[in-house]
């Protein structure tokens, strides 16, 4: 199994493709899916740093 900087950086890359799925996979459908989910649709830069945050976030 990967450990958790390998995991970490997979949901970054992930979050940088398609920022909520990248939120969705660390947290489900809670409210940092959907401010992530917002942003992106508000503009797709706020969602990717947004989505970053979120996954680096302790």
């Amino acid at each position: 199994m990967a450990d958790d900087g390998t995991a970490t950086c997979i949901d970054i890359i992930v979050a940088i493709l398609l920022p909520p799925l990248g939120v969705f996979l660390r947290y489900g459908c809670k409210v940092e899916f959907w401010i992530c989910l917002l942003l992106t649709i508000l503009g797709y830069l706020p969602g990717i740093i947004y989505a970053v945050y979120a996954i680096t976030k302790n």
